[in-house]
């Protein structure tokens, strides 16, 4: 074959054997014969089912691929439950069990057929394997460790032949068709006219296996090194929360797991001993096939919590579990299925929980807050999370429709006070970017709203820092200050209130103050939205450290939307006062090329530089005539 025809592709790759088939051949031939024809065709059925192909068969081999490494085990899994089944109707002796080896790897495509190392690892995995089990290579691992319901048992790095390195392999535990084949093992010790009652167990131990359809175990040798660490292990006990797989199989459920996600974050923010990452940075692992060790290395926390929801009916069922990565093992872990009805109790249990683990004593005031904000109606709680959901979206629709979500939930649960100052939250946002006519009247509603949840529970740290905003908007900022401080205080572990809070210090005079609360969020976020950069940006320019606040600026608008004008109206000052003039005047014309009718007078009836002291707008004002802004 000439080089120019050899082509590759990464694929996974599934290979079959039945155990014992010489013998199987030996006792009786035709048997045998109708025994693997008719388990070879149902494999190849289910090989189709699940998106793969079978490219060889010969004797008592099956060789498969797949173009997901997801389908690939599912297939596997279900081809030993479907095997399970069939045995379970022969006679002992003429049971036919297949072993299953499982890789991913690159392979060489000629026609039909696949080549390659990729191909060899399958089949030396798969020697690995018991008869009507499945065994599957490190890679495989790697790419289906959080997504599926299974356990894993590692078997080590395995030198197999004819490959240099040794093979990381895993074998899976448990699937319906272990559980099925374990009790096939049951009936032949006890006989057959036991054949009901281990029936009975066969499908109790598949429930069972259902019911643990969330499960992972880090491998002895994989665990985080602090050394490895991004950022030095805080003093605090220190931890992650990964986003909460959905297992409905419906992606449309998604907004219900990950509101689960952020309502346990949330609420352990609000424990003081306890070092949270916030959400920001928890959900850029989103669907990926990542590590504990790898999660904890790279936000630098010690402990990692992960999970799965599956929502069905009026039924929710929870699987979490605590792992401390530096040892490798859990710490804590539980299955709940509740009525939908307890979420909120369900919730309150993995939140205690996880303190308990970590030796953190709650005090009363940490108690209450963690048990703030929830609803009594499950209807209600359907509407928020999908405002939530909604909200993160920053646009002025997506603002409106958020509101009317929430304004949907606080009519079905009247009595829930948190609900109302998130409502405000959308008023105020309405304001602050220009998305209503009115904002003297949507800075008042959002304010109504804030203390009419302030006047039923006076510790909603949110409600404060709405107030907060709220009147730096106004330009009454020692209010701003004084209510910022009052959110502090309630919510110190809460990343975006310290990071919003920051912005009204800023502004009234503290901007070293804010300097600080914004670098404490981005430890807490890694991966920080953008927005932090522009009011740590801001506040170091306001502080004269014009090259910290230069690189923050020019990042910001790095990751910003490219439409927008205020990257650059924040640079084109802060480039004037660091003796930049010509960066300052091509800000200057960046912004009139997305906003031909800018002004220096349309920002300031904006409200766009909120200080304190009239001498620091002055500055401003200064500053962009020298950049050249139109009046």
């Amino acid at each position: 074959m000439a080089e120019q025809d050899f082509k590759r592709k990464l694929t996974a790759i599934l290979s079959a054997d039945a155990k014992g088939y010489s013998r199987l051949m030996g006792e009786d031939e035709e048997a045998t014969v109708r025994t693997i024809t008719a388990y070879r065709t149902a494999m190849t059925k289910l090989i189709q089912q699940y998106r793969g192909r079978v490219v060889d068969s010969p004797g008592d081999n099956v060789l498969a691929e797949f173009g997901s490494v997801v389908d690939s085990v599912n297939c596997a899994v279900e081809v030993q439950r479907e095997l399970a089944e069939r045995n379970s109707e022969l006679p002992a002796e003429r049971q036919m069990e297949f072993r299953i080896g499982i890789n991913l790897g690159d392979v060489i495509e000629e026609g039909e057929r696949i080549y390659g190392d990729g191909v060899n690892i399958a089949a030396r995995v798969e020697g690995l394997a018991e008869g009507g089990g499945i065994c599957i290579s490190g890679t495989v691992y790697d790419a289906i460790e959080a997504k599926l319901g299974l356990e894993y048992e590692y078997l080590g790095e395995q030198e197999v032949k004819n490959i240099d390195r040794p093979v990381r392999v895993y074998r899976v535990l448990s699937f319906p068709g272990a559980a099925a084949h374990r009790v096939v093992k049951a009936k032949k010790a006890v006989g057959r006219k036991w054949r009901n009652v281990f029936l009975a167990i066969a499908i109790i131990l598949f429930v069972g296996a259902v019911l643990a359809t969330w499960h992972f175990t880090p491998p002895p040798g994989e665990v985080a090194s602090v050394e490895k660490m991004a950022f030095p292990l805080p003093e605090k006990p220190s931890l992650a929360v990964l986003p909460f797989d959905n297992l409905s199989g419906d992606s449309s459920q998604d907004y219900f797991s990950d509101g689960i996600t952020e309502s346990i974050i949330t609420a352990l923010s609000n424990v003081s001993n306890l070092f949270v990452i916030a959400r920001n940075s928890t959900f850029t692992y989103k669907g990926k096939p990542v590590k504990v060790q790898q999660v904890a290395e790279e936000l630098g926390v010690r402990y990692v919590l992960e999970g799965s929801v599956q929502k069905s009916g009026d039924r929710v069922r929870i699987s979490a579990q605590l792992i401390d990565a530096l040892k490798g093992h859990h710490l804590w872990a539980e299955q709940y299925e509740r009525k939908y009805g307890d979420i909120f109790a369900l919730q309150d249990d993995i939140t205690e929980n996880v303190t308990l683990a970590l030796q953190i004593k709650l005090t009363e005031g940490e108690q209450a807050r963690i048990r703030s904000g929830h609803m009594d109606n499950p209807e209600a709680y359907e509407y928020f999370l999908r405002g939530r959901e909604t909200y993160m979206s920053f646009t002025k629709e997506n603002n409106d429709q958020a509101r009317k979500l929430w304004e949907k939930a606080a009519e079905l649960d009247p009595n829930n006070s948190w609900m109302w100052q998130q409502i405000g939250w959308t008023y105020y946002r309405d304001a602050r970017f220009g998305w209503t006519d009115t904002p003297a009247q949507a800075l008042a509603r959002a304010e109504e709203l804030a203390q009419k949840t302030l006047a039923v529970d006076d510790s909603n740290a949110e409600a404060y820092c709405l107030l907060s905003v709220v009147y730096m908007s106004r330009r009454q900022h020692d209010k701003a200050a004084e209510y910022g401080e009052r959110a502090l205080a309630l919510a110190p572990n809460f990343t975006d209130i310290t990071a919003t809070i920051a912005i009204p210090f800023m502004y009234s005079g503290r901007a070293e103050e804010a300097i600080e609360l914004v670098k404490n969020a981005m430890r807490r976020s890694p991966y920080y939205p953008a927005w932090y950069l522009a009011v740590v940006g801001i506040a170091y320019r306001i502080t004269g450290q014009y090259e910290e606040a230069i690189e923050a600026l020019e990042t910001w608008r790095a990751r910003a939307n490219p439409r927008s004008s205020i990257p650059y109206l924040c640079l084109a000052y802060t480039y004037v006062e660091a003796g930049r003039g010509e960066e300052a005047q091509l800000a200057v014309a960046e912004i009139l090329k997305r906003n031909p009718k800018a002004s220096i007078t349309g920002y300031l009836k904006a409200r766009i530089f909120p200080y304190k002291d009239p001498a620091d707008i002055d500055k401003v004002v200064d500053s962009l005539r020298k950049a050249g802004l139109p009046e």
